[in-house]
């Protein structure tokens, strides 16, 4: 006769407790039967059945089919009417009915007394109080009981009157009646089906029954069978109602496939599949869908207006070396606006690429090929306004010289294919973001630094370095701005200096730093455009953040050149109570050479920086908090010449208790060189707080102001209850006339079932949009 030998433990009553209806079978996987001995002879048989029933934890139930025995092993522990029994293992016999406690055996008895022996028989109450009713409460508060388990064979195990639920006996300490349980009268565990079968299940909310079916049957997710998963229901105007069913199917022991056929009343039938497997080196992953638009009108007014459409995605990663990473990720679909209209997430699918990256300590290397896909109501032409990157390397490598400091080397190669000018206009002032082109730019520099405490007291940082660029580009594009077909060589020699001094004070309570700063940095070239077009360094706003950076481009195609000195300072200050204090601020002054920073490339970078003039714009930012919940932050850029604000943010966050309240607040003034024909200020104020004698729901909200326009961008509010165990809710959400989709209205309901360790949305995050 073969020997089978079943084990669950808690952490697969963790994944069980995804489900419904699997919490409790994976309780039953966490169900440790044990049991202890008693240290005075006869000390179980003294004990009184009183027809409780028994309480029992441990961290993994066996059943040896063979032998007939039921270990549960693990920190054991039997609680009945004040009788505590621990051991490494409890043991049963089914064909003899012995119970047996074995290894560090601690018994307290209901007057304080321990007993502790190697091993000892349970007989009397204790033993029958647990064949008779069993509960096992785990140690996150999980409760399963039931009147009866049975291990009929090997390949069936059968409890009745069972119930599951993950909060325990799920009453508050008001004594009010919180979370969910799930009741059956009989649940059948079918190893050789692998399937769970319930007799009458019914589901309890809040103590009020909710659900009752007369059977059900569901695939055993522990055995990876195949079954249908949780259906999903949502509503739109554009799909109508729609109803969607996964079913999942185990190909292989490394190998799914999941099923999702979608039916929705106003676009008829959606197919989609994800297939997915995996090796002892990587895994790959394959998502389609389909489907036959019955009412392609709903989408008349973007590019999803036909009869078939659809979308596939791909991807793979591999561990092919030690320090080695590789992969992909493929998008194709029949219009870019597919995976929104159809609420498909499509994950890294805005990128379609191969990458192969390295790893170490000291090293790093990264080299891919990308092609950038446009995700939305995008025609196939606007797709050729985005870029290919072949190649794209990027290499970095640190040398540790010890006391004579550190040299680091990087590099990047950027190859850049685009197939039309992608241009726009904003106020009347144009913009190009990226020229129809092909160009190639390679980069190389290396630097070496060092860092001392002068005698005086002060941090000095010495740094020298030399930068390389090549660069080809085509002149393809026929827009008048184009610098035409261009070879560009280049060397950039770097020199900078820090200079800090650190005041430190401290009275034991409150310490305070004030830390001076001093900066000459040294780029020696004419050169700020080494790409001869900017496709990678347009993202450029002057602040504290980068106040003391050798240089502030985001990317390669731009350059800091000439002769800068950076002046201001920093204060940090922890006080008692939780309260603290950040500020930084200071100005940048070019001293000579050319300012590449006062350089506008067609995509404006460069303009309206205030560092184009000698003397930049004063920036500062502060951060901090007075204590009681509350934190502050702004930044603020100032002209020093007009002592104009020319751009600025501030926020606020207060939290005490369960209540929230925040206000953000963004000004940008007029700026005819960029576009902005008029002012900016927006503002935000959001809340959240309890409702008044109702514990556990909460009301929150929010709303964006235009201040400019004199009216609101967007509103937001919701009302929630939430135990820890049980969520349900309501939102809704709609936005204004200048906002980017104007005069949108959404809403919808939620309702999340909580285990210790997960969520399950018997809904589907049901909304309406």
């Amino acid at each position: 006769m073969s020997t089978t030998r079943r084990q669950w433990g808690r952490g697969e009553l963790r994944r069980l407790g995804a489900g419904l209806w699997l919490g409790l079978l994976a309780g039953l996987g966490t169900t440790s039967t044990g049991f202890a001995q008693t240290a005075p002879a006869g000390y179980f048989e003294t004990v009184p059945d009183k027809g409780g029933e028994a309480q029992v934890e441990a961290d993994m139930l066996t059943y040896d089919s063979a032998t007939n025995m039921v270990a549960a092993a693990g920190g054991a522990i039997l609680v009945y009417q004040g009788h505590r029994v621990k051991a490494d293992q409890l043991t049963y016999d089914r064909t003899s009915g012995k119970m047996t406690a074995v290894g560090n055996v601690h018994i307290t008895a209901p007057d304080g007394n321990v007993y502790t022996m190697d091993q000892i028989e349970v007989t009397g109450g204790i033993k029958q109080a647990f064949v008779r009713s069993m509960t096992l409460v785990t140690k996150d508060g999980e409760m399963i009981v039931a009147q009866d388990v049975d291990y009929e064979s090997e390949l069936r195990t059968i409890l009745t009157e069972a119930s599951y639920s993950p909060c325990g006996e799920c009453i508050d300490a008001k004594g009010r009646r919180i979370g969910w349980k799930i009741y059956a009268a009989k649940i059948t565990r079918d190893d050789k089906g692998n399937v769970i079968y319930l007799d009458q299940p019914t589901v309890e909310v809040l103590g009020v029954p909710v659900a009752w079916f007369p059977w059900l049957a569901l695939p055993d997710p522990t055995k990876r069978a195949a079954g249908f998963k949780m259906p999903r229901y949502s509503y739109s105007t554009k799909l109508g109602h729609s109803l969607e069913v996964p079913y999942f199917i185990p190909i292989g022991d490394d190998i799914d496939l999941l099923l999702s056929p979608k039916a929705m009343t106003r676009q008829g039938f959606l197919m989609g599949a994800e297939y997915e497997q995996r090796f002892d080196y990587g895994r790959i992953n394959v998502k389609a869908a389909g489907v036959y638009q019955l009412d392609p009108s709903a989408f008349a007014k973007g590019i999803g207006d036909g009869t078939w459409r659809g979308g596939l995605t791909a991807s793979g990663s591999f561990v092919p070396l030690e320090n080695w990473t590789a992969g992909f990720s493929v998008t194709t679909f029949t219009d870019a606006a597919f995976f929104n209209d159809y609420e498909i997430s499509t994950a890294k699918g805005a990128i379609n690429e191969v990458y192969a990256t390295y790893l170490t300590d000291d090293d790093y290397v990264d080299m891919r090929a990308q092609k950038f896909n446009a995700l939305g109501d995008v025609t196939w032409a606007d797709q050729e306004k985005q870029v290919r990157a072949i190649p794209n390397i990027k290499a970095v490598n640190y040398t540790d010289l010890g006391e004579w400091g550190q040299i680091r080397t990087s590099a990047r190669v950027l190859g850049i294919q685009r197939g039309l000018d992608s241009t726009a206009t904003y106020g009347g002032v144009p913009y190009v973001f990226g020229y129809q082109e092909s160009k190639l730019h390679a980069t190389l520099e290396t630097s070496w630094q060092k860092q001392w405490v002068a005698p005086i007291g002060a941090l000095v940082t010495p740094y020298l370095g030399i930068r390389g660029d090549y660069t080809s580009y085509d002149g393809a594009s026929a827009l008048a701005s184009d610098p035409g077909a261009t070879t560009l060589f280049s060397a950039t020699p770097i020199a900078a200096l820090d200079v800090r001094f650190p005041l430190i004070a401290s009275d034991g309570l409150d310490s305070h730093l004030f830390e001076p700063i001093a900066q000459l940095v040294y780029r020696g070239s004419s050169t700020t455009l080494p790409g001869v077009v900017n496709d990678n360094a347009q993202s450029f706003v002057f602040d504290d953040t980068n106040l003391f950076s050798y240089d502030r481009f985001s990317g390669t195609d731009r350059q800091e050149t000439g002769l800068r000195a950076n002046i201001g300072g920093r204060y940090m200050a922890n006080f008692q109570d939780d309260k603290w204090l950040e500020l930084v601020g200071g100005q940048s002054y070019h001293l000579a050479g050319v300012n590449g920073l006062g350089i506008a490339d067609a995509s404006l970078t460069g303009t309206s920086t205030g560092l184009g003039s000698t003397a930049s714009y004063i920036v500062l930012g502060a951060q901090g908090s007075p204590g009681y919940g509350l934190t502050l932050g702004g930044k603020v850029q100032l002209d020093p010449t007009s002592f104009k604000v020319t751009r600025a943010g501030a926020g606020a966050n207060l939290a005490m208790a369960n209540y929230t309240v925040g206000l953000d607040y963004f000004y940008l003034p007029a700026n005819t060189a960029t576009g902005t024909v008029a002012d900016q200020h927006e503002a935000t104020v959001r809340a959240s707080a309890p409702l008044p004698m109702f514990d556990y729901w909460t009301v929150n909200g929010s709303l964006s102001w235009d201040l400019a326009q004199a009216q609101f961008l967007q509103a937001t509010g919701g009302l929630t209850y939430d135990d820890g165990f049980f969520v349900a809710g309501a939102y809704a959400g709609l936005t204004g006339a200048t906002h980017t989709s104007p005069n949108a209205l959404t809403y919808g309901v939620k309702f999340l079932l909580r285990t210790p360790s997960s969520s399950i949305d018997p809904l589907g995050a049901a909304g309406i949009k």
